[in-house]
C-alpha cells in the first residue's frame, strides 16, 4: 500500500483532484488518506467535493450502481435519459445514483439535470473520454454504467448489465447487433464498415470476446477501471477501456442492448472518419505486433526470397522476366522490413518496461540471449560480408580493365553488399536501443507491470515497515557474525 504525496493530483480532469495524505487506510481504496481533511472517499481516490459537488454520505456506504451520462448541450434529451435511468434503479430495487458529467454545456443542461434529481459533475477538460473519466472518478457506486445522453441507448433496460456484474464480471459490454438496431439509429457506414472492421481488429489484435467493440453503453466495476490508468480524452476512450481491460486480464462479458434513433435535432458529436481513425490508431499503438512486427517480417521474407532467386540469374515466370531491377526492389523491401521490425521490437520491449503492455515471456527470453555484444558482433560480421561483396565487385570491374560495365550482370553483388551493410548497421543500432530499454527497466525500485507512484511504502497497518535486525555478535567473537564489515576494520586498527 502506498501513501500519495500531499500535493499529488490525479491524472486527467482538473475538477477531480486526488488529495491523499498520510493517515488511516480507506477501506474501499488502495491509498492512505486523511479522514479529517475536507474530502470524501470515492472508490480508490479521495475526491474534492468542492469541485464535483457534494455526495450524500449514504451513497458512500450503500450506493451499488452509479449511472454516468456524459453531456455537452443535451437539453433536448437529457431529462428523459435521467428519468429512464432513475426508473430502472427503482424497478430493480438498486440503491444508486445518476451522474451527469457536463463538459461545458451552454444550453442549460446542468439546470435540467439538477431539476431531475441527478448529480452534476462539471468537467472543464474537453472531450468525450475526459467527461466520462470525471464522472467515473466522482461516482460513489461500486459499479458504474455509462451511456449517452442522447436517448439512443436503452437506459430503461439495464438489468442484464447488473446481473453480469454481480456474477463476477469486471466489464460488461453492450452488443447492439444482438439487441437490435432500429432503422435510422446507426448510419450505414458505421453499421456495415466502421463498427465491424474495428471490432474485428480488436478481436484479432487482443483476442477480446466482444462483438460490438464500440458500444457506448457498458457497465463495469469502478475500482477495476480506475486501476487501468486511462489516458485518452476523446472518442477513443471506448477502445482504450476494452483494450486495457483485456491486457490486464479482466473478465469481460457482453449482453444484448437496443439502439434507437437519438432524440436530438442537431448533428451528433461523433465524426465518422476522424474518430474512426483515432480508434484505429489507438488499436495499432497498443499492438506493435500487428502494426509493425508482422508487416516488417513479411517484407524481410519476401525481399530475401527475391534476392536469393535473383542473385544468380534473372527469373522468367509466365512470360515476365524479373532481373536486376526487381532485385533492387527486393533489397529495398529487406532494408525497410529490418527497420520496421527493429522499431517493433524496441517499442514492445519499452512498452513492457513502462507497464503499458504486459510482459512477453517469449520476447524476454529472446532478448536475454540477444545481448548488446552479440548484436554488435553479428552486425559487424554482416557489414564485413557486405564490404566483401563490394571488394569482389571491384575485382570483377578490374578484370574488365575498369571500363564500362553491364548493369544487368554486375549490379547483383553491390546490391547484396548494400543490404548486408545496412542490415548489420541496423542490427547494431537495435541491439543498443534494446540494451538501453532493458537497463531502464532493471533499475532498482521499478516495477514494469505496475509503475509505482511517487510515494513511500507503508505496511497494511499504516506504519512504516521495520528494518530487519542486524545479525548478532558471536559470543566471544570479534565483529559481526560474518566476521567482516566495520567491526573487522576496527579490529585491524586496534592491532
Amino acid at each position: 500500500m502506498t501513501t500519495m504525496r500531499p500535493d499529488s493530483t490525479a491524472t486527467g480532469n482538473d475538477d477531480v483532484r486526488v488529495a491523499a495524505r498520510s493517515g488511516t487506510t480507506s477501506d474501499p481504496g488502495n491509498f492512505v488518506v486523511d479522514p479529517t481533511g475536507p474530502t470524501q472517499a470515492h472508490g480508490n481516490f479521495v475526491v474534492d467535493p468542492a469541485a464535483v459537488g457534494a455526495t450524500p454520505s449514504r451513497a458512500i456506504d450503500t450506493c451499488e450502481l452509479s449511472i454516468v451520462l456524459p453531456c455537452l448541450n443535451e437539453a433536448e434529451t437529457l431529462a428523459v435519459c435521467i428519468r429512464k435511468a432513475q426508473a430502472s434503479l427503482r424497478s430493480l430495487g438498486v440503491d444508486g445514483e445518476v451522474i451527469v458529467a457536463d463538459n461545458g454545456s451552454t444550453d442549460g443542461s446542468q439546470d435540467i439535470a439538477r431539476a431531475e434529481g441527478a448529480r452534476v459533475v462539471d468537467v472543464p477538460r474537453k472531450g468525450y473520454g475526459a467527461a466520462l473519466r470525471g464522472g467515473i472518478e466522482a461516482a460513489g457506486g461500486r459499479y458504474v454504467l455509462m451511456g449517452d445522453a442522447d436517448d439512443s441507448y436503452a437506459l430503461d433496460d439495464i438489468g442484464g448489465f447488473l446481473e453480469k456484474l454481480r456474477g463476477g464480471a469486471d466489464l460488461v459490454m453492450g452488443n447492439r447487433f444482438q439487441g437490435g438496431i432500429a432503422p435510422g439509429a446507426m448510419p450505414f457506414l458505421h453499421r456495415y464498415l466502421g463498427n465491424p472492421v474495428l471490432s474485428r481488429a480488436g478481436r484479432l489484435f487482443f483476442h477480446i470476446p466482444v462483438g460490438d467493440f464500440h458500444c457506448g453503453m457498458r457497465a463495469f466495476r469502478r475500482d477495476r477501471v480506475l486501476a487501468l490508468g486511462m489516458q485518452t480524452e476523446g472518442m477513443e476512450f471506448a477502445s482504450e477501456m476494452v483494450v486495457r481491460a483485456s491486457l490486464r486480464g479482466l473478465r469481460i462479458e457482453e449482453v444484448p442492448t437496443r439502439l434507437q434513433p437519438d432524440g436530438r435535432s442537431r448533428a451528433p458529436h461523433l465524426r465518422t472518419w476522424r474518430d474512426g481513425w483515432r480508434h484505429l490508431r489507438f488499436l495499432f499503438a497498443f499492438s506493435p505486433r500487428w502494426f509493425l512486427l508482422y508487416p516488417g517480417l513479411a517484407m524481410i521474407a519476401g525481399g530475401l526470397l527475391g534476392l536469393v532467386l535473383l542473385a544468380v540469374d534473372s527469373v522468367t515466370i509466365g512470360g515476365l522476366t524479373f532481373g536486376v531491377h526487381t532485385m533492387l526492389a527486393c533489397a529495398t523491401a529487406v532494408v525497410a522490413g529490418l527497420q520496421v521490425t527493429g522499431v517493433a521490437v524496441i517499442s514492445r520491449s519499452y512498452a513492457a518496461h513502462l507497464g503499458m503492455l504486459p510482459r512477453s515471456a517469449r520476447l524476454e527470453k529472446w532478448l536475454e540471449r540477444t545481448t548488446l555484444e552479440r548484436g554488435l558482433v553479428l552486425g559487424a560480421l554482416l557489414a564485413l560480408a557486405g564490404v566483401l561483396c563490394f571488394v569482389l565487385a571491384v575485382i570483377q570491374w578490374g578484370s574488365t580493365g575498369f571500363g564500362m560495365l553491364d548493369p544487368v550482370s554486375t549490379m547483383p553483388l553491390p546490391i547484396l553488399g548494400m543490404v548486408l551493410i545496412v542490415g548489420g548497421a541496423q542490427l547494431g543500432v537495435v541491439s543498443f536501443a534494446i540494451s538501453l530499454s532493458a537497463a531502464a527497466g532493471s533499475r532498482p525500485g521499478t516495477d514494469a507491470a505496475e509503475p509505482a507512484p511517487r510515494a513511500r511504502r507503508v505496511s497494511r497497518a499504516g506504519t512504516r515497515p521495520q528494518r530487519s535486525p542486524r545479525p548478532a555478535r558471536r559470543p566471544g567473537g570479534r565483529g559481526w557474525a560474518a566476521g567482516s564489515g566495520p567491526a573487522r576494520r576496527r579490529t585491524r586498527l586496534r592491532r
